[in-house]
């Protein structure tokens, strides 16, 4: 008997919300989340601002600590494990080598430069060091950052620049999966489709991936199943 292939992510029942003590007020963020994704699918999530469509990445990258239900991922190195309760020390492994998180916003360490920030990530992936190189060359030259660029300190770089520097940081490591908070949000179209040729790549890689979206176009042919948010909640 063939063996039944088992999800790679599975959310069952997820809410999480936030209190502003100041202001006396509970902020929804989303409310019984449950989806099922399998290993090498890319599920994509769309709805307009505020729905709680990056609460639930944050909360699978443990950005966010959920506040009910579980999120069962399929792990290389531990097993089935439950994110929502998982210990920081096995958190922070799979965010090394397991789980990808690419954001709107990049965040890194200060004084160091673009080149440094793609091979680190490179590094983790891969143990020769050529192939780190190659890969570091490869990622740079994909996004078109000029030479001169490679060795500066990405505070000087535009909206865009930076974005795309943090996409390429996430996608060299190859992640089993791979979350996408609007990748593609402060993009030119020629930028777009870069990204998109890299989603394919992984994907053809195996790779899985669950990502939020505002350009449904962009999302075209990419995605294999869609769900809409409104008001914390998917929707038909």
């Amino acid at each position: 008997m063939a063996e039944t292939l088992r999800p790679l992510l599975e959310i069952r029942d997820l809410s999480k919300g936030f209190t502003l003590h100041a202001a006396n007020r509970r902020v929804r963020g989303c409310e019984h989340i449950s989806l099922k994704v399998m290993p090498g699918e890319f599920v994509g999530i769309t709805g307009r601002s505020g729905s709680g469509k990056s609460t639930i990445l944050k909360c699978l990258f443990r950005t966010n600590l959920p506040e009910s239900g579980e999120i069962w991922y399929d792990s290389a190195a531990f097993g089935p494990i439950d994110l929502a309760t998982l210990d920081e020390r096995r958190v922070i492994y799979l965010r090394n080598y397991e789980i990808g998180y690419i954001s709107q916003f990049l965040d890194v360490v200060p004084r160091t430069t673009a080149r440094e920030i793609v091979r680190a990530s490179a590094a983790e992936a891969f143990e020769d060091e050529a192939d780190i190189e190659a890969e570091t060359t490869r990622m740079l030259e994909h996004f078109d950052f000029p030479r001169p660029l490679w060795d500066l300190y990405p505070n000087t770089f535009s909206g865009g620049e930076k974005l795309r520097l943090n996409i390429a940081r996430a996608m060299v490591r190859r992640p089993r999966l791979l979350l996408l908070d609007e990748p593609t949000a402060s993009l030119d179209n020629t930028s777009k489709r870069k990204v998109r040729d890299l989603i394919e790549q992984l994907k053809a890689g195996g790779t899985t991936m669950l990502g939020i979206f505002h350009d449904l176009e962009f999302m075209e042919g990419v995605c294999d199943r869609e769900y809409n948010m409104q008001a914390g909640g998917f929707v038909a």
